[in-house]
């Protein structure tokens, strides 16, 4: 059976959290790794489930209490992050104190406490006009590589390649059906490598030929592009 990295990852998030469900029935409590497994799958199964990105991370949260955890492990894993599958495709979920600290009082199970995230830097911007041609709302989160967003979102895909919506991390647009709306997208940083989304990349972006491979992926695979004719037909180097 042949799967893709991001299939692959969710495997091991699989395996992960049966081994975590073995050491917690055995009475053991977890460290940080079992623990995030077991939180971000049930952010995942939710998401399979057909549940909200917020119901989601309600479900994540109401996993696990302090009293299930090795002494410091509910400070240490402040925020979590997980690509989940949901009826409108992948999103990116965050899960902030995911874990109830039971000597806080001000906090209990399945609490949601408000963090202040910085605004990404917008750096060279980029804006494009998206379009939804379905007939249901699409939401993208902030750290989707926008580029590979639904198939049914009418956009520049060339002008979009390498980038993600300019929001605040865990922040989502929603792209209602028929309306134009114009978005501000900013360039993934970092080491610059997209592994999983939609699998029109899979590796690092800015690889000799990865632009051209992947737009030409996508146009034969059916994702709607407003750019040029050149960009829409290009072809792997």
């Amino acid at each position: 059976m042949r799967l893709t990295p991001a299939e692959s990852d969710r495997l091991q998030l699989y395996l992960a959290t049966l081994l975590a469900r073995e050491r917690r029935g055995r009475g053991l409590r977890l460290n940080v790794p079992e623990a995030t497994a077991l939180i971000a799958h049930a952010a995942c199964e939710a998401a399979r489930d057909g549940a909200r990105v917020e119901d989601a991370v309600a479900a994540a949260r109401c996993v696990l209490t302090a009293a299930d955890v090795l002494p410091g492990v509910a400070h240490l894993l402040t925020e979590l992050q997980v690509e989940a599958v949901f009826d409108d495709g992948t999103k990116l979920i965050v899960i902030t104190y995911p874990i109830a600290a039971d000597e806080d009082p001000h906090r209990a199970p399945g609490a949601v406490l408000a963090a202040a995230v910085p605004a990404p830097d917008h750096v060279d911007p980029v804006t494009v006009t998206v379009t939804n041609t379905g007939d249901v709302p699409i939401s993208v989160s902030s750290h989707y590589h926008f580029f590979e967003a639904n198939r049914a979102l009418a956009f520049d895909r060339a002008a979009a390649y390498g980038t993600r919506l300019a929001l605040p991390v865990g922040s989502v647009t929603v792209f209602a059906p028929g309306t134009p709306r114009t978005v501000t997208l900013t360039p993934l940083r970092g080491d610059r490598i997209v592994i999983g989304f939609a699998g029109l990349v899979d590796g690092p972006l800015d690889a000799d030929g990865a632009r051209e491979r992947a737009l030409h992926r996508a146009h034969t695979d059916g994702y709607l592009d407003t750019g040029s004719a050149t960009a829409q037909e290009g072809h792997p180097a």
